[in-house]
């Protein structure tokens, strides 16, 4: 038998790796990495990664070795690892990584070229270079079409910034891949004649550049919220006009898998008039493929004639569209419609990034018109939710019962929208949506069907709380109870008729059982978010990073803040540790509620938790200096803080 062949590559400092076999058990400090592994399908690999990670498919199945950067070398070593990625900042980690004869990767990407090289390489490492080279296909020739589109809308090129800082304001150079997505996007990005990927922008050049369209992630929010209120910051035009765009950082920050997605998005925003004009379509509007879905639905009801994915360009970019088509039109009842009466067609439908602009700005009437004349339906005979949810990630559930049958069919998105209802503001409209298409094989009543409504929204919210989804607005204090923009469609259905689907009856269990299984399961696709991801993650959607804590924390201990950023990371991997923090974010809520008054008993646990960590009797110390922490998780925080902060101090004497 012939050996295999061996496999050479080369790292971003030029370092030739050889190997012999794709390695089995891969750790990555790098997320941009570890999302492409996890992408090109050799997620089974990555067995350690980061926090920033725990999103990622299979993410219950590799251990959290740190931050990106504040890695812990001891939980590499956990691992076992035979291949570690890392940054060349990891500069201390690589060394005694390669002493121990672990080899290293280093990855680095400052350009779009070098990314698409890197998904290359990472295909070649790990056996999977036909999918690596298709991700990188699907990436230039998406680039391609905003190209061509923006060349035949003839658009006038607009000033376009990524806003980084906090205290002061920031922007990529104009060597890096973020100020080539911002020019492949058909905007033009500042040059202040610096180079590197953070520059500091002084009034001048802000006023002088004047850009007309600003972008950053959600932690840019903070320089917006010092600045865009003085004068010089304010009078520019995008300060005036309005057009300022916090976007997820997994896009902003990354030159990765989804780095064509973003620009294409991120042009819909610098010119969303010229996306929403028909006549800038690179695409015809239609149909591009219809799939079936792999499993049967007509063979558990008979009145369903075909289910499918619709693939179609609706705004020049393909949508996907569940359909249902029934044989004999029926009554439905469509929290997004209300009532309708001789419906052949339900349907799901979903709407790209690039196209949630464009078709805001056509209003609700002629959107419905352009999705179904593309997928060819009447919009008296079809009924259709929309969502910004990906129907790629669409879960079906079924129950039974001696006779009776119900399924689900269910796509969820609850990252950006999740709103606990009766406490929070209706003030935004945001893609996301929890959509649900009930269909039972008996018939229901009205009355049964309304009260199926409340039978899976009750299922819905139930498993919001279980996995400890946070409202978006609110999340720090309150779990979420849904997202602003939730629908339902119950199918009245033949067959026996079915008068009651209430909590005590039967029909009511089933709905709720297959409407929990199914957001659970939809959840998990489009967010990757498990009941056991890591505390930082259910820390971070409390919106309280570690990070900025710990930077603005005021320690006169003689440490480097990133030195006491590092333990405080370091710190939560502990597995008591991040149990204590778990059991403070249970109390948090308990305590926020009303239900638990007295926490001396949990103050005492506090005081124990910081003199374990500290090795010495310490008084707890107020680090966490963020008004909108609850009081529980600031005292937990505080208690892990000021250990952190006593332990460097013993190891710096």
């Amino acid at each position: 038998m012939a050996s295999p062949a061996r496999i050479q590559v080369q790292d971003s400092t030029g370092a030739t790796l050889v190997f012999g076999q794709p390695p089995q058990r891969i750790v990555s400090l790098v997320p941009t990495a570890s999302e492409i592994l996890v992408t090109i399908g050799a997620g089974d690999l990555l067995k350690g990664a980061t926090y920033h990670d725990v999103t990622l498919s299979g993410s219950d199945q590799r251990e959290v070795v740190g931050g990106f950067f504040n890695p812990s070398y001891a939980h590499v070593k956990q691992v076992h690892p035979d291949l570690l990625i890392a940054a060349a900042f990891h500069d201390r980690i690589i060394e005694d990584a390669k002493k121990s004869g672990l080899e290293v990767f280093v990855y680095d990407t400052n350009t779009l070229d070098q990314a698409w090289a890197q998904m290359k390489t990472l295909g070649r490492i790990t056996g999977h270079e036909l999918q690596a080279l298709d991700l990188v296909r699907k990436n230039i020739d998406n680039l391609a079409h905003v190209k061509a589109k923006l060349a035949r809308a003839k658009v006038e090129h607009k000033r376009v910034m990524r806003l980084m800082g906090r205290d002061r304001i920031m922007t990529p150079g104009a060597d890096t891949f973020q100020a080539e997505m911002i020019r492949a996007a058909g905007g033009l990005a500042p040059d202040f004649g610096k180079t590197g990927m953070i520059v500091p922008v002084p009034l001048e050049d802000w006023t002088r550049f004047n850009p007309q369209v600003i972008y950053g992630c959600g932690g840019d929010k903070r320089a917006a919220e010092n600045f865009f209120s003085r004068p010089g910051w304010k009078d520019v035009d995008a300060v005036r006009n309005h057009q300022i765009y916090y976007l997820p950082c997994d896009l902003t920050c990354r030159a990765s898998v989804h780095t064509s997605d973003f620009v294409a998005y991120l042009s819909s925003l610098i010119y969303t008039q010229e996306f929403a004009n028909g006549k800038n379509d690179v695409h015809t509007s239609g149909i591009i493929d219809e799939t079936l879905l792999e499993q049967d639905i007509s063979k558990d009801f008979p009145y369903v004639k075909k289910a499918s994915i619709i693939n179609a360009y609706v705004f020049d970019y393909p949508n996907k569209t569940l359909a249902l088509d029934l044989k004999t039109p029926m009554t439905v009842l469509s929290t997004l419609e209300g009532w309708r009466d001789n419906i052949t067609t339900v349907g799901n439908h979903y709407t790209p990034p690039p196209t949630w602009m464009p078709g805001h700005l056509a209003g609700i009437n002629a959107l419905d018109t352009r999705i179904l004349d593309a997928i060819g339906k009447k919009s008296e005979t079809t009924a259709l939710l929309m969502t910004g949810a990906d129907m790629g990630n669409l879960s079906i559930r079924t129950e039974k019962f001696k006779k009776i049958k119900v399924t689900a069919l269910v796509t969820a998105g609850v990252m950006s929208n999740a709103v606990r209802m009766g406490t929070d503001e209706g003030v935004f409209y945001e893609p996301g949506t929890i959509n649900i298409l009930i269909l039972t094989n008996m018939h229901l009543t009205p009355r049964a069907m309304s009260r199926t409504i409340i039978s899976a929204t009750e299922a819905k919210t139930a498993l919001l709380e279980d996995l400890d989804i946070r409202s978006s607005v609110s999340g720090a204090t309150h779990p979420a109870t849904g997202t602003g923009t939730d629908n339902i469609i119950v199918v009245a259905g033949q067959g026996t008729i079915i008068e009651n689907a209430g909590g005590h009856s039967k029909m009511g269990e089933l709905i709720a059982k297959v409407v929990y299984a199914g957001v659970k399961d939809a959840v998990e696709k489009q967010n990757g978010i498990l009941a056991g991801r890591h505390v930082v993650q259910r820390l971070k959607e409390r919106n309280i990073s570690i990070y900025e804590l710990t930077t603005k924390a005021q320690c006169n201990c003689g440490q480097k803040k990133s030195e006491f950023n590092s333990m405080v990371e370091h710190l939560l991997l502990n597995k008591e540790i991040s149990g204590f923090i778990e059991s403070a974010l249970a109390l948090s809520d308990a305590h926020e509620r009303g239900q638990v008054k007295n926490l001396d008993a949990f103050n005492l646990w506090c005081e124990q938790m910081a003199e374990k960590i500290a090795g010495q009797p310490i008084e707890i110390m107020d680090l966490t200096r963020e008004d909108h922490v609850p009081i529980v998780i600031k005292k937990a925080l505080n208690a892990i803080m000021t250990g952190a902060k006593a332990r460097i101090g013993e190891e710096n004497e």
